[in-house]
C-alpha cells in the first residue's frame, strides 16, 4: 500500500469578532493543524473572497477553500445571507460549511440546515472547550470524511 501525499485543505473563517478570530487561530495552533487559514470579517467579504473580487482578486490571493467556518451574527451581510448565496451558486455549493456561532436559537439551527449547512456548532465559552471543538473538527473534516477537491495522490502518482 502506497503512502498518500495530501495538500492540507484551506480553512476559510468568516467572523467579525477579532477576539474570536484570535482565539480560533490559537486553538488551531494548539491542535497543530497544518491547514492554511484565511479570515474574513463579514458575509460581503466572504462573497468577495469566493468570487475573487477586490483585495481577493486572483487565485493566489483567494485559493478555493476546502471548508468554511461561518459565524451567523455579523454586520452588513450576515452569515445566514452568505450561506444562502453560497448554497445557491453551483460552483460553491459543494464547499462544506460549518456554522460556528454564539446563537443557540432553534430558528437559526433549523434555517441554516434548510439552507444546506453541513454542521452547526455553538461557540464554546472556554478556550479549553474551543481547543477540543477544533480538535474534533480537524479529526472529522480532515481525517475521516472525503471532501470534494482534496488533492490526495498515492506516492506512485495515482
Amino acid at each position: 500500500m502506497m503512502a498518500k501525499s495530501c495538500r492540507p485543505i484551506l480553512i476559510l473563517v468568516a467572523d467579525d469578532d477579532a477576539d474570536d478570530r484570535l482565539l480560533l487561530e490559537e486553538a488551531f495552533e494548539e491542535n497543530r493543524l497544518a491547514n492554511e487559514r484565511r479570515f474574513v470579517t463579514n458575509g460581503a467579504e466572504l462573497m468577495d473572497y469566493l468570487h475573487g473580487r477586490g483585495q481577493w482578486a486572483g487565485p493566489a490571493a483567494a485559493p478555493r477553500p476546502g471548508i468554511i467556518l461561518l459565524d451567523l451574527n455579523m454586520p452588513g451581510m450576515d452569515g445566514r445571507e452568505a450561506l444562502a448565496e453560497i448554497k445557491a451558486e453551483p460552483r460553491f455549493r459543494q464547499i462544506p460549511i460549518v456554522v460556528l456561532t454564539s446563537s443557540k436559537a432553534e430558528e437559526d439551527i433549523f434555517r441554516t440546515y434548510d439552507l444546506g449547512v453541513n454542521s452547526y456548532i455553538t461557540k464554546p465559552v472556554t478556550f479549553e472547550s474551543l481547543v477540543e471543538v477544533v480538535r474534533m473538527l480537524g479529526k472529522y473534516w480532515f481525517e475521516i470524511v472525503e471532501l470534494p477537491g482534496s488533492s490526495c495522490i498515492d506516492a506512485d502518482g495515482e
